[in-house]
C-alpha cells in the first residue's frame, strides 16, 4: 500500500534528524516560516490518498484555506505533485526544530539489512542510548511491546522519537537489544533534546581534511568554514548520502570555497531568486567533492555550483536528481501544505531534476570511492 503524503513527509522529517536511517524519502530544505516568502527544496515521494476535491484552484496559493488532511492530499494528487506534502502543525514545528540543528530523541539511528534484521547504525555520543551502553551493530529486537523487525523502519524511528502525546523531554521508550549472540537486555531510555551533528571532520595524513556533511541544518556552513582552516594540502567534502536541508546553508557552504559570484538560482511564484556568494572564500585549497546516488536536493545545488565554477573535482556516482522547489503554506487549522512551484538551477543553468549530476571522475563498479577521491586530490595538489 503506498504511503500518503503525510506519512511520507513524516518519514522524511525523521530521516533528516536521525541522519543515517534509510527511509522512503529524504529530508530537505526550507527558507522560513510558511506564509512569508519561503521556498522549500524537499525530497518526499508521496502517493495521493483518495478524497473529496479540495476547494483550491490549480496554481492558487492555499495559504489560509480551510482544508482537511484528505482534501490537502487530494490536491497534491490532482496536481501530480510527487514532491509535495501535507503535515500537521506539530510535525512542521518538529521538522523546523530539526533544521535548527536540534531534535527530540534518544540519540539512536537504525537501519535494516538485506536479512531483515533491524540494527543500530549510529549512536550519538553523550546521548541517552550511548549512556545505556548501546553501540553500533547491536540488534534492536523489540520497541515497546512490538518486534522491531515486523515494523517498517519509518515506524521504528517514529516510535523512538515518540508518538503523539509522547513527544516531550523525559518521556520513556523501552527497547530490547542484543549484541552478537549475547544476552538480550531490556533498556529504558528517556528522550531529550539533542544536537543533530551533521558535520564530521577527520584530519588525514599530509594536511588533508575530510569534511562529511550529512544534511544542511543551521550552522553547518560555519562548521565547514572552521574545518577548512586546518586543511593545508586539500579538502575532501563528502556529500554522499546527504539528504539536503536548508538551501541557505548549502549556498553559504559553497561560499566557503568561492570568492563571490553565482551559486545558483531557483524559481518561485512570481519570479526567480538568485543565490550568490559573498567575496572572500578560499579559492586555493585543492577540493574534491564526493557524491553518490544519495546526494540530494540542496546537496546537489552545492555540488553543481562548485562543479560549474570549476572550483572542485566531483568524484563518485551520479547524484539523486531532485531539483524542484516546494513552497510551504500554512492552512487555516495550522497544518502546512507544500506544493511544487518550480525548479532550481546551477550557475550554468543545469537542473538536476530527474537526471542528477554526473561526477567528473566516476567510481567504476566496486571501486573504493574514498581512495579514488584521495588520488584525485593528490593530483590536484601536484598541479597546484
Amino acid at each position: 500500500m503506498p504511503e500518503t503524503p503525510r506519512r511520507a513527509r513524516q518519514a522524511v522529517t525523521l530521516g533528516l534528524v536521525f541522519g543515517a536511517v534509510l527511509l522512503a524519502g529524504a529530508a530537505t530544505g526550507a527558507w522560513g516560516d510558511p506564509g512569508t516568502t519561503p521556498a522549500r527544496h524537499s525530497s518526499a515521494d508521496a502517493a495521493p490518498a483518495a478524497a473529496a476535491a479540495a476547494p483550491v484552484a490549480a496554481g492558487q496559493d492555499p495559504a489560509g484555506a480551510a482544508l482537511s488532511q484528505q482534501q490537502a492530499e487530494h490536491l497534491l494528487g490532482a496536481n501530480g505533485d510527487r514532491w509535495g506534502a501535507y503535515y500537521s502543525a506539530q510535525e512542521y514545528a518538529e521538522f523546523s526544530q530539526g533544521l535548527d540543528g536540534r531534535y527530540l530523541g534518544v540519540g539512536l539511528s537504525v537501519g535494516r539489512g538485506q536479512d531483515g534484521v533491524t540494527e543500530v547504525s549510529q549512536v550519538q555520543p553523550a546521548g541517552p542510548a550511548a549512556a545505556a551502553g548501546i553501540a553500533p551493530g547491536d540488534r534492536l529486537l523489540r520497541i515497546g511491546a512490538d518486534q522491531a523487525d515486523h515494523l517498517p523502519v519509518t515506524e521504528v524511528v517514529a516510535r523512538l522519537r515518540g508518538r503523539e502525546g509522547e513527544r516531550r523531554v523525559g518521556s520513556e521508550v523501552t527497547l530490547d537489544v542484543q549484541r552478537g549472540d549475547g544476552e538480550v537486555r531490556e533498556v529504558r531510555l528517556y528522550r531529550t533534546l539533542l544536537d543533530s551533528q551533521q558535520v564530521a571532520v577527520e584530519h588525514l595524513d599530509k594536511g588533508v581534511v575530510r569534511i562529511t556533511v550529512r544534511a544542511f541544518t543551521s550552522g553547518v556552513a560555519e562548521q565547514v568554514r572552521a574545518a577548512v582552516q586546518g586543511a593545508r594540502a586539500g579538502v575532501v567534502l563528502d556529500l554522499r548520502g546527504n539528504s539536503g536541508g536548508l538551501v541557505e546553508e548549502a549556498a553559504d557552504t559553497a561560499a566557503v570555497f568561492l570568492d563571490g559570484g553565482p551559486v545558483g538560482s531557483y524559481q518561485e511564484r512570481g519570479g526567480t531568486r538568485e543565490l550568490t556568494a559573498p567575496p572572500g572564500g578560499d579559492q586555493h585549497v585543492p577540493l574534491v567533492v564526493l557524491v553518490d546516488g544519495g546526494t540530494m536536493s540542496a546537496a546537489e545545488l552545492l555540488t553543481g555550483a562548485l562543479q560549474d565554477r570549476s572550483r572542485a573535482v566531483v568524484v563518485g556516482g551520479r547524484t539523486f536528481g531532485k531539483g524542484t522547489v516546494q513552497q510551504p503554506s500554512r492552512l487555516a487549522d495550522g497544518a502546512v501544505l507544500e506544493l511544487t512551484v518550480g525548479r532550481y538551477f546551477t550557475p550554468a543553468g543545469r537542473s538536476p531534476e530527474g537526471t542528477g549530476l554526473a561526477p567528473d571522475v566516476p567510481a567504476a563498479g566496486d571501486e573504493d570511492a574514498d581512495a579514488l577521491a584521495l588520488r584525485v586530490l593528490a593530483g590536484l595538489g601536484t598541479r597546484a
